[in-house]
């Protein structure tokens, strides 16, 4: 069903300018901003009710585009590919802000105070944990890590990882699964 306001159109353009962006022109980047940022603020918006928040994750939903551009798939949909990136960040945020408010607690008095030594080193923990994951993913065979990488990582779709790749889905299956198998084995060794 054609939208009368041009939606087809702009998601075209949008297409187009990706296209041409992750290609290397970088004055691009200027047009898809143009077609993305009204649309991507609106979004935000309506999820975070937060005019500041929204500000920030619609900056941060950019970045993350130009940083991923390389892994776009010419020909693909920009506009869920996007919004993918920019609900992730609404989902990250909203978790990062509920651990925030965790690690405050009320004193006897009613006073804000810092959390306590052991949330301190739950979060230590979770460093050292994550340390080790980027060790471990790291010693992977290259075909696996890539395959981890692009779905995991850059939120590719497996079709999409496997046009990437030039290999098959069922190829990217495999590759995930014997991915996700080793890292689990390793980082679950006592």
């Amino acid at each position: 069903m054609k939208r009368s306001d041009g939606g087809f159109a702009r998601d075209a353009a949008a297409c187009e300018a990706m296209e041409r962006y992750a290609a290397g022109d970088e004055a691009a980047f200027g047009d898809l901003y143009d077609l993305l940022a009204p649309r991507l603020y609106g979004y935000l918006l309506r999820r975070c009710r937060n005019v500041q928040q929204t500000e920030d994750l619609l900056q941060q939903t950019l970045l993350q585009v130009h940083r991923a551009r390389g892994s776009f798939i010419p020909g693909a949909n920009v506009m869920p590919w996007v919004f993918a990136i920019a609900r992730r960040l609404v989902i990250d945020s909203a978790r990062s802000a509920k651990r925030d408010a965790m690690m405050i607690s009320d004193d006897e008095d009613g006073r804000a105070v810092a959390a306590t030594t052991a949330d301190a080193a739950d979060v230590l923990q979770a460093r050292q944990l994550a340390a080790q994951m980027e060790g471990e993913l790291a010693r992977l065979p290259e075909p696996q890590r890539a395959a981890f990488e692009l779905v995991k990582r850059h939120g590719l779709s497996l079709d999409q990882t496997a046009n990437k790749l030039k290999i098959t889905v069922g190829a990217v299956k495999l590759r995930l699964h014997r991915a996700q198998q080793a890292l689990r084995a390793r980082l679950t060794r006592p």
